[in-house]
């Protein structure tokens, strides 16, 4: 659980994001209406200490207006536009809710997060010594394995870390998952972080987590019925989307720059008959192939039917 220091800070952060601007008043009778007040008043030195804090903490500055005394944030759209900075503070804010819904534990649900995040510390470690890294690994099939790994990078995809690198024996750069780590530790062993790795630049025209270096990435359009368009507008399939062509409320499309993976496909499957692939036709085909499967698999009669 979070400091109760911390805990003010997020608040502090969260109300100037939802109210845009306030008095220092204004602010002060939030808080006093607040569940994390612990009875005390915020005093003005508090306040501009929790201001430093959250500067220094989340790269957020908060400024006052001469004319109107009011406070804001002064650049909100940098801690949106911050993915690591934005991943930090809804871990905090999320804290502050079960904080301040501890009598209402049966009624904030979470999702079950795998194991493994307890190795993020030691790749992270490993990253900053430039160390290779000893990892017996044992996935969902197959046994288990040693393997040495240069760890260029992290990824959280699905509520699942996963680490980036090099493996030593291939010579590959490959994902592995975190909650299948059995063992890791940082040899001595050093390695260099090659020049043109870039780890935006590996994952830009993947859906998903795993990458096939020996694909090229191809033109993608989905077509999107009904409400379903709004939800791809608010939750982008992938970053590069972009909306070419509506027909009002009925559909949209939109075009992507992507390689063809597995992953996509189930992606895409997924998402029943709310969209259409359009093209390219070898990704349309491939979806039409799965989805007949499906059928036949609903059509066949069991044993206890």
């Amino acid at each position: 659980m979070a400091s109760k220091a911390i805990n003010r800070y997020v608040w502090l952060l969260n109300t100037l994001m939802q109210r845009k601007s306030l008095t220092f008043k204004e602010i002060c009778d939030l808080w006093d209406r607040s569940s994390l007040n612990d009875g005390k008043p915020l005093a003005l030195r508090t306040f501009h200490q929790h201001r430093e804090a959250i500067a220094e903490l989340f790269g957020v500055e908060i400024v006052c207006d001469s004319n109107t005394y009011k406070y804001s944030i002064a650049s909100p759209e940098e801690l949106k536009n911050n993915a690591a900075q934005q991943w930090l503070f809804n871990s905090f804010a999320i804290a502050n809710t079960i904080e301040a819904g501890r009598n209402m534990k049966d009624r904030i649900l979470f999702e079950e997060i795998p194991s493994g995040a307890e190795y993020a510390q030691v790749v992270v470690d490993a990253m900053q010594q430039n160390r290779v890294l000893l990892v017996d690994y044992k996935p969902f099939k197959g046994e288990k394995f040693e393997l040495y790994l240069q760890p260029y990078a992290m990824r959280v995809y699905n509520q699942r870390w996963y680490v980036v690198g090099r493996f030593k024996e291939s010579g590959k750069i490959r994902n592995i998952a975190l909650d299948r780590i059995l063992r890791m530790e940082i040899t001595k062993e050093g390695f260099s972080l090659p020049e043109d790795f870039d780890a935006r630049d590996y994952y830009s025209h993947t859906v998903g987590i795993f990458v096939n270096e020996e694909l090229k990435p191809q033109r993608v359009v989905l077509r999107t019925f009904g409400v379903s368009t709004e939800y791809m507008r608010t939750v982008p399939l992938h970053p590069s989307q972009k909306e070419i062509a509506t027909n009002g409320d009925e559909s949209s499309d939109f075009e992507y720059y992507l390689n063809l993976t597995p992953e996509l496909t189930g992606k895409l499957l997924s998402k029943g008959d709310w969209v259409e692939v359009i093209e390219p036709k070898e990704l349309r085909e491939k979806i039409k192939e799965q989805a007949q499967a499906i059928a036949e698999l609903y059509r066949k009669k069991r044993f206890w039917e």
